[in-house]
């Protein structure tokens, strides 16, 4: 035994670990070195069969009593306290019950109540609206295909004049038990009843309208109203209009998501707005108002003289509401773009020479030629250099 490692670091705890901590380090040590999770891994399945090990003794009071005094010998054919750990006597189903249904999507945990009542699922759908509708709210009609009750039955789902039966396979509980071999002797665990499907019980003769479902579709109406700042994607739940529930279980939601139409000015970020305005270049140059479209209407704006093109303002309080307080709206930010004019009247034209000139910018090269030689500078001189040694003189 002396090759054997402590038993409370293989699981890795110390030695005043509850029987939930034991349980937890375990659980988590058998999902990753199960033998199903890494098939033909004999490292892993060692690692597997010595966590187990460790477990089978800790987990039982007696057992660990007997480890915390005397360690392996405690277990040891003349260690006067019986044979080996049996694995076969220990019960690992609560255990396993969880780790199966982990690794395989069945299995459950021991005496869970997987015949109680549970909520229905949820339906969804989609409610078009314009970016205004978006910004400060508005109300959708939509059509929602939702399961009534059938009258024919009455829910019941099965023919009038006949009623239910308890299931023959489940006995009624809607569970049924099955177990599987492990390194440990047989292990038991819980499912669903395959024939019932959890209800415990089993209609014989179906209603002809609803197929012994108990509910039929419908096609209802209903009025969805959206708050003010709803963005693109959102969902709207309308409580209890859902798929009906399971054993008695209340029915599930109507989630019903907002789709924004985008703008041809406007895009948004959270709660503001953002859009580009032209401006000419005189009221770039000079200064002078605009107008500035906002989702409350044109606004005007006292632009200063010299403003540059790609310049943002912001406009406070201009932008999207708030979901939670729709008093606290966001900004609207502009970027203001200088408009190029690209067609000129001939008066145009010359005016804008005249400017240019007036601006000391509009000599042409041939212009800036002259003016150097008149000033006797010479224009070639940047183009006369040095001829210097190197590998090709």
């Amino acid at each position: 035994m002396a090759d054997k490692r402590d038993y409370y670091e293989v699981l890795g705890v110390d030695k005043n670990a509850d029987a939930d901590a034991l349980k937890k380090a375990y659980r988590q040590l058998a999902k990753k070195y199960h033998p199903d999770v890494n098939p033909g891994d004999a490292e892993a399945e060692k690692k597997f069969k010595e966590a187990s090990e460790a477990y089978a003794v800790l987990s039982d009071p007696d057992k660990r009593a007997r480890y915390d005094q005397l360690g392996h010998a405690a277990f040891e054919g003349g260690g006067g306290y019986g044979p080996e750990v049996d694995f076969g006597s220990m019960d690992f189903s609560d255990i396993f019950g969880d780790l199966f249904g982990d690794l395989f999507g069945g299995g459950g945990r021991r005496g869970s109540n997987r015949n109680g009542p549970r909520k229905g699922a949820n339906i969804r759908t989609t409610a078009r609206m314009t970016f205004e509708e978006a910004v400060f709210g508005c109300k959708k009609q939509i059509e929602l295909t939702v399961k009534e009750n059938c009258k024919t039955c009455g829910g019941s789902g099965a023919k009038p004049g006949t009623s239910k039966e308890t299931c023959q396979k489940c006995g009624g509980k809607g569970q049924v038990v099955f177990r599987t071999q492990s390194f440990f002797g047989v292990v038991q665990n819980v499912q669903t009843c395959p024939d019932c499907g959890g209800s415990g019980q089993i209609i014989k003769e179906k209603c002809v309208d609803c197929h012994g479902t108990g509910y039929v579709p419908m096609k209802k109406r209903f009025e969805v109203e959206f708050p003010a700042g709803v963005d693109n994607g959102q969902c709207k739940r309308m409580t209890g209009i859902g798929e009906p529930g399971i054993n008695g279980g209340p029915r599930g939601d109507a989630l019903v998501e907002a789709v924004v139409a985008p703008h041809p000015i406007f895009q948004r970020q959270d709660m503001n707005i953002f859009s580009n305005v032209p401006m000419s270049y005189a009221v770039a140059a000079l200064g002078g108002e605009i107008i500035i479209d906002t989702v409350d209407g044109p606004v005007t704006y006292d632009v200063k003289a010299g403003t540059v093109t790609d310049t943002q303002i912001r406009l406070r309080g201009k932008g999207v509401p708030s979901l939670r307080d729709s008093k606290t709206r966001g900004d609207h930010y502009v970027t203001l773009m200088v408009q190029t004019p690209t067609k000129l009247s001939s008066k145009a034209k010359e005016l804008l020479r005249e400017f240019d000139k007036e601006t000391g910018d509009s000599l042409t090269a041939a212009e800036r030629f002259k003016a150097e030689r008149a000033q006797g500078a010479d224009p070639d001189a940047t183009k006369k250099t040095k001829k210097k040694k190197g590998f090709f003189s």
